[in-house]
């Protein structure tokens, strides 16, 4: 294994950042990384990285920097508080599915201080980035993607360039739009086969050898089935990414009715008490004994309401 010279940071060592740096630390990086959570501090210790006690030290200490956050405001709030530190030449590449117009407007930003940005989005979850087997898409001025290919070939099976900054985080939500419907039609067929009288392991064994095969049925259909939803790929992530979805969707002028519902079929399955579940909960939705699918529609959820209301009524007035 080839030592490389310089640490490469890295910041959020969440479900995809940890499995980052555990592929950067195999290539041979010597990995700087920080995250809010000690454990994860912990954890990164424990595959031979140093762990930073701040953001802003993992900027003075390194000349490339992974970002892996949760959202944009996240990201922002991380380079506001290490302004200092964020210096013409810095090399940042951020993982995080943020919003495309305030990412395009920070690339510019940080530009302006000679800091060389590439949003970088990842298709794929932690386990997927653990057996490099993502894609990158990313944004950014293309000399800067050549630059970091040796880091996305650490975790990626195919990085591609899609345009400037901001672009990145555009593609990653349409590929998140298909993405989170297959998962949505997937456990919405199983749970049907279930229903009409067949097996769900060979409904989905069928699934997988026919026409309507899609990634999916590998990477979720057993989790399904086995109703194992330990996180690779958090519920509530994804319905973060539904609602960017559907904001630039307006922005945009485009049609997207399926989203809409799936939207809100997340939204519904998060108040359940799925939010940190992995995605592959969705057929949660589709339950018999929890029919979050029948409860989507505002209509219904106010009747309910309503009815509720008409029925605490009515005991007062009893009582």
């Amino acid at each position: 294994m080839k030592i490389k010279p310089r640490p490469i940071g890295l910041i959020g060592l969440g479900l995809v950042g940890g499995a980052l740096a555990e592929r950067l630390r195999r290539a041979g990086f010597r990995v700087v990384g920080f995250d809010v959570d000690v454990t994860r501090r912990r954890t990164l210790k424990k595959l031979g990285g140093h762990a930073a006690e701040s953001a802003a030290e993992i900027f003075a200490a390194c000349d490339r920097v992974l970002l892996s956050l949760p959202n944009s405001n996240v990201v922002e709030s991380v380079l506001r508080e290490a302004a200092p530190q964020l210096r013409r030449g810095l090399r940042i590449i951020d993982t995080t599915t943020g919003e495309p117009d305030a990412t395009a407007r920070l690339g510019a930003k940080l530009a302006r201080r000679g800091v060389r940005y590439l949003d970088a989005t990842i298709v794929g979850s932690s386990a997927q980035v653990l057996a490099g087997e993502v894609l990158v898409l990313v944004g950014g001025k293309r000399a800067d993607f050549v630059a970091a290919r040796d880091v996305f070939g650490t975790f990626a099976k195919q990085a591609f360039h899609v345009g400037p900054c901001g672009s990145g985080a555009r593609m990653k939500l349409v590929v998140n739009l298909v993405l989170g419907l297959n998962r949505a039609v997937l456990a919405e067929g199983i749970a049907f086969a279930g229903r009409v009288g067949f097996s769900q392991k060979l409904a989905l064994e069928i699934l997988k050898a026919g026409a309507a095969y899609s990634r999916v049925m590998d990477t979720k259909g057993a989790k399904m089935l086995a109703r194992d939803f330990k996180p690779q790929a958090k519920l509530a992530q994804h319905l973060k990414d539904v609602r960017l979805i559907l904001q630039l969707g307006r922005k945009r002028g485009a049609k997207l009715p399926l989203s809409t519902l799936h939207q809100r079929m997340l939204a519904a399955l998060a108040r359940a008490g799925f939010a940190d579940a992995d995605n592959s909960a969705i057929i949660e939705a589709f339950a018999p004994r929890r029919p979050v699918a029948a409860d989507v529609s505002r209509r219904t959820l106010n009747v309910r309401r309503s009815q509720r209301r008409l029925t605490s009524a009515a005991t007062s007035t009893r009582q």
